[in-house]
Formats: C-alpha cells, sequence, structure tokens
C-alpha cells in the first residue's frame, strides 16, 4: 500500500482546533454528519470515505485543508464559502510542494474525472477515495487513497517491540505522534502484540484513575491500530489478531467517551468496533459492541435502543459459550426494561443475569471480561433499582457493590458509592447520603470520571433542602468548593 505523500504537521506548529468547521456540524454527531458528506459527494459524483473519526480529525485540527475530492464536497454542501470560510488553511501554507493555483482549483460543482491526473497524483491527492458500502470495483488499480493521513500512516509501525516501547504515548504504549514514527509497512505479531497491550493498559488505568484524564491520549493510539488495518499483512492469523485489536480499542476509547459524557463520540466508535465485527466475522467482538451500546442507550435515555442492542449481543454470543458473558448481558437488558419502566421485564433479565453468574467462570469468557465480577453484579442491579424508583433496595445493591469491589480500582468504589449515595438522599436518608457522599469526595483526586461527578451533582441537589442538617451542610459545602472537570 502507498504511504501518505503529506507533508506531515511541524513540532513547532501544534495543530489549532478548526471551530469554524464545529460550528458548521451544529448538533449532529460527528457519525450524522459524515453521512452528510458521503451524501453531497454522491451528489456531485465523488466518492469518498469520510467517518466521524475523520470529522474529528478535521476539528481537532489535524486536517489543516482538506485534499481536493473534500474540497469540492464542501465547497458544495457551502456554497458561496471558501475553505477559509470553513476553518482550513491556505492549501499553499500547508503544501510544500505541488499546490494548484487559485484558478486551477476545482469548482464546486465539478464533475470528477474518471482517472487520477499526473497533477494529482504529484500532489499525493485522492483521486476516488472507495466508500465501505459502495459499488466501485475494489480491483480498480487507477483508483489510489492517499487520504489526508499523515498521522494514521506513521503512527504505531515503529519495528521491533522494544522499539515500539520507547515510542509511548505516556502509559498506553502507543506511538502518539505522526512525526516521529517511520512510515508504514506491513504488520506482523510484534505490532499486533502491542496493540493487545495497548487495550490491556486503557482499561486498567480507566479502572483505576477513571476516564476523563484518559480519552484525548487515547484518540491516537485509535488512528495508529486501523493504519495497521490499512497498512495489511502476510498472515491471516495475525490479520485477525489486528482486527479484533483494533475493534476492541474502538469499543474501550468509546467507553471512555461514553464515561466522561460525550456520548456522540462514543455512539461512533461504537459503531466503528461493530462494523469491524461484522467485516471479520468475528462474533466476540460484536457481542462486545452490542453490550456497550446497549449501556450507552441506557444512558443517554434511549431505552428500547438499550433493550434491543442488549439482545443483539445475547444472540451473537449465544455460541461463544461463556454464561458470565451471558450474565453481563442480562443485565444490560435489564437496565433497558427498566428504563421503560417495565418492572416484570426487568425482573426477569435480572433473574436470568444471576443465574447465569452463578454458573461460575469458564474458558470462554473473554479478556476483555476482567471487570465482571460479583461487585459489578450487584452495581448493575443497583441502577436498575434506583431506575425503577425503589431506593432502598438499590442502596442495599449498591452498598454491597462498594463493600465488594477490589480497593485497587478507586473509579469503581467511587461509581457505586456514588450510587449509594444518590439511593440513600432520595430515599429520605439524607444524613447517610451525605457520608457516602463525603467518601466520594475523598477518592476524586484519584478519579477523574464525569459520570461519578454528574451523579454527585445530582444528589447534592436532592439534599438542598436539608442543608440545616451538620453533616448535610458540610457535605455541600465541600462539594460547592471540588473542582469541576472541563
Amino acid at each position: 500500500m502507498a504511504s501518505s505523500m503529506v507533508t506531515p504537521p511541524r513540532p513547532d506548529r501544534p495543530a489549532r482546533p478548526n471551530l469554524a468547521f464545529r460550528h458548521l456540524r451544529g448538533h449532529r454527531s460527528p457519525a450524522e454528519f459524515a453521512a452528510l458528506v458521503r451524501r453531497a459527494a454522491r451528489e456531485i459524483g465523488e466518492c469518498v470515505s469520510c467517518d466521524a473519526r475523520y470529522i474529528g480529525r478535521v476539528e481537532a485540527g489535524e486536517i489543516r485543508c482538506p485534499n481536493y475530492a473534500y474540497e469540492r464536497v464542501f465547497l458544495h454542501m457551502f456554497p458561496g464559502r471558501t475553505l477559509t470560510d470553513l476553518g482550513f488553511s491556505p492549501r499553499a501554507s500547508v503544501r510544500g510542494r505541488g499546490a494548484r493555483t487559485p484558478e486551477d482549483a476545482p469548482c464546486a460543482h465539478t464533475t470528477r474525472p474518471e482517472r487520477t491526473t499526473s497533477d494529482e497524483r504529484n500532489t499525493g491527492e485522492t483521486a476516488r477515495a472507495p466508500e465501505p458500502y459502495d459499488t466501485q470495483d475494489p480491483y480498480d488499480t487507477h483508483h489510489h487513497n492517499h487520504e489526508e493521513s499523515d498521522v494514521l500512516r506513521r503512527a504505531f509501525m515503529t519495528g521491533g517491540g522494544a522499539t515500539m516501547a520507547a515510542a509511548t504515548l505516556g502509559p498506553l504504549g502507543l506511538a502518539p505522534d505522526a512525526s516521529t514514527a517511520r512510515p508504514v509497512r506491513r504488520a506482523g505479531a510484534n505490532e499486533a502484540g502491542a496493540l493487545e497491550e495497548a487495550v490491556r493498559r486503557i482499561r486498567l488505568l480507566d479502572d483505576r484513575h477513571g476516564a476523563d484524564g484518559l480519552y484525548r491520549r487515547a484518540a491516537a493510539p485509535l488512528r495508529a491500530a486501523y493504519a495497521l488495518l490499512d497498512a495489511g499483512t502476510t498472515r491471516q492469523t495475525t490479520a485477525d489478531r489486528l482486527h479484533s485489536g483494533a475493534g476492541e480499542l474502538a469499543i474501550s476509547v468509546g467507553w471512555l467517551a461514553h464515561d466522561s459524557g460525550r456520548f456522540d463520540d462514543a455512539r461512533s466508535h461504537y459503531a466503528e468496533a461493530l462494523a469491524t465485527a461484522r467485516v471479520t466475522g468475528d462474533q466476540g467482538l460484536e457481542a462486545h459492541a452490542f453490550c456497550n451500546t446497549a449501556f450507552l442507550a441506557r444512558d443517554a435515555g434511549r431505552p428500547r435502543e438499550a433493550v434491543r442492542a442488549a439482545q443483539a449481543a445475547q444472540r451473537a454470543a449465544r455460541p461463544l459459550g461463556s454464561p458470565r458473558l451471558m450474565s453481563l448481558l442480562a443485565l444490560r437488558e435489564a437496565g433497558g426494561w427498566a428504563g421503560l419502566a417495565d418492572r416484570t421485564g426487568c425482573e426477569q433479565a435480572l433473574v436470568r443475569a444471576q443465574a447465569l453468574y452463578d454458573r461460575g467462570p469458564c474458558d470462554s469468557d473473554p479478556e476483555w471480561m476482567s471487570f465482571y465480577g460479583e461487585a459489578e453484579l450487584e452495581g448493575l442491579e443497583a441502577q436498575c433499582w434506583s431506575t425503577l424508583g425503589d431506593w432502598p433496595r438499590a442502596a442495599r445493591h449498591a452498598k454491597r457493590a462498594a463493600d465488594l469491589q477490589d480497593p485497587h480500582f478507586s473509579r469503581n468504589i467511587a461509581l457505586y458509592t456514588a450510587e449509594l449515595a444518590d439511593d440513600l438522599a432520595r430515599g429520605g436518608l439524607p444524613d447517610e447520603a451525605a457520608v457516602a457522599g463525603m467518601r466520594v469526595l475523598d477518592l476524586l483526586d484519584q478519579v477523574q470520571s464525569s459520570r461519578i461527578q454528574t451523579m454527585l451533582a445530582g444528589t447534592a441537589r436532592v439534599l438542598l433542602p436539608h442543608r440545616r442538617a451538620g453533616g448535610v451542610s458540610t457535605f455541600l459545602e465541600r462539594h460547592a468548593s471540588t473542582p469541576r472537570m472541563v
């Protein structure tokens, strides 16, 4: 595969967010806006592989100027505007050579020629980047994909394991900057192993410290993971590991977005993982992607979607032979039923989850389920009862979850204790709620999670009418003085 010919960003010119482009996206999610871009491209005969990841890179300022195909599409979408109006830099300031003069630049509605011109080959531009589900002949070698992927095509690929470890992104073990790594070559077992290790480290750090401090740092490894897929490999077993690893990493990054309140980003990452699973026929990855999609749908206020996604996850997971996985998926379904105020459906799913959990662990349990123990089962059941408004029952399960949690995992202890504080407050026990809330505040110097802070803020609002009580007053004052996550 040809490497990108785009000049990498200079270290002394850090990317600046493209706020104008972000404003144009409006209320749409990155995935929804990407679909509009693809539709506009088809209207003028273009074919671009635009996805949520590309939109995110544009908005982050990593793509300072789009290639000519995207330029035509954007000018068609926003008639009367220039690339500068859209927040991009002038092409001449981005390219060191081969840039077209303004009079040669494409117009908004120019029809795309069927073959790459020599001018475009010289400037490293995309001729017609194939859509994943379009009918373009994939064996047409005249169509080369040289997207603006200066970061994607240089990150991660640094040779052997020792070099890989040296090119770290903090504790994540992946190359953070396109400009520091060598051009992409075919991936091998070392790269697959490094990718799998990155997923493990992200999960461990999230369990201990929460998502907010990790999410932005995890974007570069995710781009690098998909660059590995783009580079290809000579062994099918390595290709399978790379697809599975990239999908799992997309889910992990999606969870970081989810837990830090970036629901649109999370939905996009989960969808990307699901697409990767469907392409390779990986039922385990598909079940995991649907599992997290169900959880996200519940938190985003779409309980019916949560039920459907959880049921789809169970269909995918059934052949895998893991009762513990099926137990977790039953809990995801229970959360959806609770959101629909269907107590019977919720109770049936909870009974099924407990029965499956009691069968014990087995060799078929996925590695990513290491978080799922008795404490998590109790915590998820507490959330169901809380949603149904059964505060005493919810509080009992939340307390049990906090007591059972491994003390090394501060984030989960804070989460379960925050759930307990909220259940106690809503159940008419303000003094006990304040005590639990103070324990959560004690953990916030170790944990960065928007989810937990949002829960604690809700508890504080419930406790306001009881602020004259000594313990409640102390909690409210301390909570008010606690810095919020940006």
